[in-house]
């Protein structure tokens, strides 16, 4: 669900520039306590922005989508998935709301897709331009966010609300995020220009089609264009940033600004 993409924001240091708490200083222990509201959970429930066109591919058998010569399976999509509903679950202090929602998962498929697509040409972007990402520097990174988010549950239901990132797949949308960023730099695009972010655009575009993107037919074709801009999110990710105060969990704390996927890399 990503969405997700990311939009990277650099500093000077290296590391992912992030918003810094909201006016009040240091998070407050309400903000550990986070839950998904019911608020935020219906907006969930709303259709995701189709990043896959409604048109036909060719993707191989039993593949939801080949990108290179990787093949995402229709059975890791689904978990997927799954990882969202359990999300839902966990973070959910409404059992009835967040049980429709996942009645509906029919919706998430696509844009679960999508992000799963971006996150490959994301990294072989990168690798082309010889960036690396570290363990250390994901942590580093989780570390700085879960402190501004409050703690570990507003972290996760920021994530998850925002970007439709699931926990167990904070990482490896942290270290996609990082990924980005320093293909900005190496680049030399400056993520907070059109021109800049029309320079990455262009480059994951070429890095799509010379990888043969690929989707099965049911989840529509991959549009490079439209998954790597910032207000191709889906839907329901506009929705909850959108919310009322205290609505959306962590609407302001810690997150860097930025599309979807998703984003998490698997």
């Amino acid at each position: 669900m990503h969405r997700r993409s990311i939009r990277p924001q650099p500093s000077a240091g290296g590391t992912p520039t992030r918003r810094q708490p909201s006016a009040g200083g240091t998070p407050t222990r309400r903000h550990a306590r986070r839950r998904l509201s019911a608020s935020a959970l219906s907006a969930l429930a709303l259709a995701a922005a189709p990043l896959l066109s409604a048109c036909g591919g060719t993707a191989h058998p039993g593949a939801a989508a080949v990108v290179g010569n990787t093949r995402i399976t229709e059975a890791q999509l689904q978990h997927r998935v799954g990882e969202l509903h359990d999300a839902v679950r966990e973070l959910s202090s409404d059992a009835q709301t967040s049980e429709r929602i996942i009645s509906g998962s029919g919706s998430l498929a696509r844009p679960t897709l999508q992000g799963m697509v971006r996150d490959r040409v994301v990294a072989r972007a990168a690798a082309d331009k010889g960036v690396t990402v570290s363990r250390a520097e994901v942590q580093s990174a989780r570390a700085q966010l879960t402190q501004q988010a409050g703690g570990e549950q507003g972290l996760k239901v920021e994530w998850l609300t925002r970007y439709g990132v699931p926990p167990s797949r904070l990482d490896d949308a942290l270290r996609e995020n990082i990924a980005e960023q320093k293909l900005y730099a190496a680049l030399g695009a400056d993520p907070s220009s059109p021109d800049g972010k029309a320079t990455v655009d262009k480059t994951l575009a070429a890095t799509a089609k010379k990888l043969k993107v690929d989707v099965n037919p049911r989840y529509g074709t991959w549009d490079a264009a439209k998954a790597t801009r910032a207000d191709a999110r889906p839907a329901w990710l506009r929705d909850v940033s959108r919310a009322p105060a205290g609505e959306a969990a962590g609407a302001d704390a810690g997150a860097p600004e930025g599309t979807g996927a998703e984003t998490g890399q698997g």
